[in-house]
Parts: structure tokens; sequence; C-alpha cells
């Protein structure tokens, strides 16, 4: 940051997060005073899961219980899929929000503020998270419902890990929804097109949810669907979610016994997300900085 007589002065790092507050709240703000989008981001969850659960829980059972074993239940099988899935469409949404911000000229106005660029990202992101977060306590409520009702009140342990176990799979959660945010952001700096950057995030991850460990065991998928799959970050995503609702080992993509039980699950997997977030993250701020020169120019 530059003072009047040209001396660069050094932002503190108490500055940075105040930068990160002042983008976090201003776009909770904004979401909130949208009522469709707070509406539709729960209710969309709800409808995928009964819808998921009825088409494909009359189907899947022979091929879950000679992966997992029969006393699997499909709802639990689901429950994780539908978790990332909602994570997938509320990081979408930040592109979406952010072309909006172009359209409407107030990107240009915060492009031009000494607002920190990866705080401009970073405040965005966690936006988006906070409602993530909200979505997955409502999917995993959900699941518990349905599967009271499925089981005739016989529920027994939802969440094997416990308490733990529910706190780390929102903490996976927001960790697998940063990479796709920052994509979402980068497609949209890229386009500066509401339909194209809708395009372009709907056009990567609903084939990625088909051709991943998301609806039904990897075992069981064609050849070049398993190829696919241990490429594709939400099998990953979903294994995480799913390793901590039933408490074991359930990643299939990956020959990994070196961690021990539900740990040769969580650590690959969340290596690999940490690892998008770190990658696209950088280029998403790239991409803001180069906004910001031009703005400049």
């Amino acid at each position: 940051m530059s003072t009047p007589d040209g001396v660069v002065e050094q932002r503190s790092g108490n500055a940075f997060a105040i930068d990160v507050w002042i983008v976090l709240k201003r776009w909770l703000i904004k979401t909130t005073r949208n009522p469709f989008v707070v509406v539709s981001s729960l209710v969309q969850p709800i409808v995928f899961l009964v819808l998921f659960t009825e088409v494909f829980g009359q189907v899947t059972g022979g091929a879950l219980a000679g992966a997992l074993g029969a006393e699997v239940n499909y709802i639990t099988y689901l429950v994780p899929a539908i978790v990332i899935q909602s994570a997938l469409v509320a990081a979408a949404g930040s592109g979406i929000g952010l072309v909006d911000d172009m359209e409407s000229g107030m990107f240009e106005k915060v492009l031009v503020s000494p607002i920190s660029r990866g705080a401009m990202f970073l405040g965005k992101a966690l936006s988006e998270v906070v409602r993530i977060v909200v979505q997955t306590v409502i999917i995993l409520v959900l699941g518990y419902v349905l599967l009271w009702i499925d089981t005739g009140g016989e529920v027994g342990t939802y969440v094997e890990t416990g308490l733990l176990g529910v706190l780390g799979i929102l903490g996976v959660t927001v960790v697998f929804a940063i990479w796709f945010t920052a994509f979402s952001n980068v497609v949209a700096l890229v386009t500066r097109d509401q339909e194209a950057t809708i395009i372009g995030a709907n056009l990567l991850q609903f084939p990625l949810l088909f051709v991943s460990s998301a609806f039904l065991p990897v075992e069981v998928l064609p050849g070049w669907v398993q190829a696919v799959a241990t490429v594709n970050p939400i099998t990953y995503g979903v294994d995480a979610v799913r390793a901590l609702v039933l408490g074991r080992d359930v990643l299939a993509v990956l020959d990994v016994t070196a961690f021990g039980g539900i740990w040769n699950t969580l650590v690959p997997a969340l290596g690999l997300l940490v690892a998008l977030d770190l990658l696209l993250g950088a280029i998403a701020v790239g991409y803001l900085n180069r906004a910001s020169s031009s703005q400049v120019d």
C-alpha cells in the first residue's frame, strides 16, 4: 500500500484479517438479501437426497452389499454424495455472484480499493463456506430422518465416528468446496459472462459426479469410469466424508495401507484436495491481480 509521498507501506497481518472480514460480511449481506438464493440453496439438497434415495435405493442393494456389506443402508451411503454435490452447487454460485458484481460495476470499485487480492478471494470463499456448512448440517439431519423412516425407527449408529466425525465432515466439505469455488471464480474472471460461467461450472460438476464414487461403489462401474474416478476430485471428497460416516477405509481407487483404518482414506483424500485448493486458489488470486492491473491501466 503506497502513501501519498510514494513510500510503500507494508500491510500488517491484522489488516489482511480485516480485509477478509469486510469482504466476507459484504457477501453474506448480499446473499441474505436475495431470498431466492437462500431458499433454493437450502431446499435443493433436500430434493436431491429424497429423489436419489427413491430412484437408486431400490436397485443398488446387491452392488452395495458386495462392496461394503449388507449392513450399510443406501441412505447412509448416499448422504456423503449429496453433501459434496451441494458443496459443488454452492461453490459454482461464487463465480456467478462475481459476474453479477462485474455487470453492476461493483467489481471495478473493489479493484481500485486497497483491499488485498488474496483477502478478496478468501473472504468471498468463506461466504460460500457459511452456506455450505448450513447445507451440510441440514443434509445430515435429513439423512437421519430418512434412515429412521426406512428402518422403522431402528437407526442404530448413524455417523460411526460420532461428534468428532460430524465436525470432520464439515471440515472435509469446506476443504473440498474451496477448489471449486476458485475454479468458478477463474471462469468468471476469464469469461466475464454469467451464462458462460454457469455453463462452465455445470459442464464440469455434473459429469464428474457420475464418474465418481458418489452414487455407486467404484468396483461395479465400467473400467473407463474407474479410471476417471481415480483422478476425479469428487471421488476423494465423497470418500473422505463417507469414511467418517461409516467409520472405515472406503477409498477403492487407491491402494493405501500406510496409515491404518479410516486414515487410509482421509490422508490421501485431504492431501489431494488441499493441493487443489492451493493451486486453484493461487490461480484465482493471480487473475484478480491481473484484473487489478488492467483496471489501473
